[in-house]
């Protein structure tokens, strides 16, 4: 009689058949590795089992928004690039990921890096025009208007434009919608709306724009998209300057400041940091 013989495989090692990878913050949710990048890092992959992919999103910081001054308003910031990509390819490497600041008053934000995607910082707030960015700043108001900054296609939308003086500053654009624009009144546009994304785990709303200014006669500052971006600056209120945009690594627009009378100025909000997560299943 032969003795019985075990004709059952050893098992892989665990995790062969998966990603393995290192780098940023690292949490699970159900059979998903996410990797949580909050700074510049490096995302250090070890291992590819064949025909795994990863899911990522890339968010740039948010463009700050525009100074106000004499008899004009400014715009709100625009919102960093938001880009989210599903089934990525990796192979067994470092990459290095950049996270992009977000802008202070009249700067545009900076922009992110990830797995050689790249968004574009947000644009900033008008004193003027609003500029160009992931999504665009807000024009100001002053003279007969000034229009919003375009926003880069497949991560953001323009800002608004604003009328002729007195007239409230134009909202920065969002992720999910353009910034408002203002073609009557004192208030400032509110800013577009940002989009959700659930690598992290949980929705989260990203890449809000930020509001406009008020004009004199008591105008009141637009409001930040989706209640991250900055709201734009009151007239009325000492002082008047723009809120920045809030939580931090959203990267959404800071608000624009309002007007002020003969001879003063006013700051916009800070645009908040972007954000880079990376998820994949390890199980």
């Amino acid at each position: 009689m032969f003795a019985a013989k075990n004709f059952f495989l050893t098992p892989p090692a665990s995790g062969s058949l998966f990603i393995e990878a290192t780098g940023g913050t690292v949490t699970t949710s159900g059979n998903y590795k996410i990797h949580t990048f909050t700074g510049t890092g490096t995302f250090t992959v070890t291992n590819v089992g064949a025909g795994k992919t990863v899911d990522y999103l890339v968010v740039a910081g948010g463009g700050g928004g525009g100074g106000g001054g004499d008899a004009f308003t400014a715009g709100g910031g625009g919102a960093g690039g938001f880009r989210a990509i599903t089934g990525g390819s990796v192979t067994v490497q470092a990459y290095t990921i950049t996270v992009g600041a977000g802008g202070p008053s009249n700067t545009s934000g900076s922009n992110s890096v990830a797995i050689a995607t790249t968004s574009t910082g947000g644009g900033r707030g008008g004193g003027g025009n609003g500029t160009a960015g992931g999504s665009g700043g807000g024009g100001s108001d002053g003279g007969s208007g000034n229009t919003g900054g375009t926003g880069t296609a497949g991560q953001g939308n323009n800002g608004g434009n604003s009328g002729g003086g007195p007239r409230g500053g134009a909202g920065g654009g969002g992720a999910g919608a353009v910034g408002a624009s203002v073609t009557s009144g004192s208030n400032g546009g509110a800013g577009g709306i940002g989009s959700s994304n659930s690598f992290s785990g949980s929705a989260v709303t990203y890449a809000a724009g930020g509001g406009g200014g008020g004009a004199q006669s008591a105008g009141t500052g637009g409001a930040g998209g989706s209640s991250i971006g900055g709201a734009g600056g009151n007239f009325s209120t000492n002082p008047n300057n723009g809120q920045s945009a809030s939580p931090a690594n959203r990267g959404s627009g800071g608000g624009g400041g309002a007007s002020q009378f003969c001879c003063a100025s006013t700051s916009g909000g800070s645009g908040s940091s972007g954000i880079v997560i990376i998820r994949y299943l390890f199980q």
